[in-house]
């Protein structure tokens, strides 16, 4: 039995958690022995991994460097004993490679999920000071792995393991009519309303300012349209002032964070992501699995998903005009949207499931593994 110890902030219902918890819950029960290690708080994911029989300890973290977490985490880590420590998020990534935490001979994996053009000159510092105590690196694109590779991650270090998503049968997860009104009557929309929706955090990121001045021009020429914005964060307040300032906030649904985000994507018209950084969005990929045509900004993480006019539209960053006239085709011409869609569909089965993110991640585990028996 190989063992396998995932150590991540929080098990939060966020993009890092998900692919952590469909890592785990996917990898063989016969081959690995896995735990898992929250240094601040359990939350959704924790449910998840608990009632597939994975243990979960939560270790507390109340300050950015807590002497008490990192005593915890090295007694958790040094009665389990794995070969493999993988982490996941700047904190986590920072605590593993802390001298004293890992037994010598563990290998230690640092999971990279963005382009974390957030962080300041001390973290980029403690990252390069760290890499000497990491045995691989996965990054979940190669705009991410590039990233790393500039900050100065050795190159041999970094592997690219795209994220993974379970893709329901065609049309299976796709809201019939009756559910489809159901979700729209829920959320104040009518059932002829045209509906474009973004989920995710209302970060400065997301620059979701380009989003409301591309649909404040949107519903002048597309009857009944409608932006609903799933998620919650810092740029609630601003986005809510800036629609009222340009006398669109009465067609804009702030749905605030949903636990049921992904069944609430599933009675919309269009998916729209207009980042300047992403890692692989999990909210571009849930929308891409719903059969949802999606317009993204032309950055190179999305553009490793969506290819302009085969598996979505894009437009160019910061572009608002642009952005309405993607959105307007997809929400006017509906055998466009639904071939779009289509594609986009059939590329996340051939690229990223559930049973390649595992089968990824096992083959870098065994060649990690092989170096000790040479």
């Amino acid at each position: 039995m190989i063992r396998l110890a995932f150590v991540i902030p929080t098990l939060d219902q966020s993009g890092a958690e998900r692919q952590l918890a469909l890592l785990a819950c996917g990898l063989p029960r016969d081959r690995f022995e896995i735990r898992v290690f929250a240094l601040n708080r359990g939350g959704y994911f924790a449910d998840i991994l608990e009632k597939a029989g994975i243990p979960v300890e939560i270790l507390q973290k109340r300050f950015r460097f807590d002497p008490l977490t990192w005593w915890r985490l090295r007694k958790a880590i040094r009665r389990f004993q794995p070969q493999l420590v993988q982490s996941f998020l700047f904190s986590a990534n920072a605590y593993v490679r802390l001298p004293g935490i890992c037994p010598a001979g563990t290998f230690v994996i640092v999971s990279e999920r963005c382009v974390d053009s957030w962080k300041s000159a001390w973290q980029l510092s403690l990252d390069r000071r760290l890499a000497s105590r990491t045995s691989a690196m996965t990054a979940n694109s190669a705009s991410v792995a590039e990233f790393y590779r500039d900050v100065g991650v050795q190159p041999d270090l970094i592997s690219v393991i795209p994220n993974g998503i379970k893709v329901p049968a065609e049309n299976a997860n796709s809201a019939d009519t009756a559910s489809r009104d159901q979700i729209r009557q829920e959320l104040g929309l009518m059932p002829t309303d045209r509906v474009v929706c973004f989920a995710g955090r209302l970060a400065r990121q997301k620059r979701l300012p380009d989003l409301i001045w591309s649909f404040q021009l949107l519903h002048q020429l597309v009857e009944n349209a409608k932006l609903v914005l799933i998620g919650d964060g810092p740029e609630r307040d601003r986005l809510a002032e800036l629609a009222v300032k340009l006398g669109c906030r009465d067609k804009i649904v702030f749905a605030g964070h949903r636990m049921d985000a992904y069944k609430l994507m599933a009675g919309m018209d269009v998916f729209c992501l207009p980042s300047e950084f992403e890692g692989m969005s999990n909210s571009l990929m849930e929308a891409m699995s719903l059969g949802l045509p999606v317009v993204v900004s032309d950055i190179a993480a999305n553009r490793e998903l969506v290819t302009h006019e085969q598996t979505g539209l894009v437009f160019p960053l910061g572009k608002s005009p642009e952005m309405t006239k993607a959105l307007r085709q997809l929400l006017t011409d509906d055998s466009l949207a639904k071939r779009l869609a289509l594609a986009a569909r059939q590329l996340l089965v051939k690229h990223h499931s559930v049973e390649q993110l595992v089968s990824r991640h096992v083959q870098l585990y065994e060649r990690l593994l092989a170096q000790r028996r040479v």
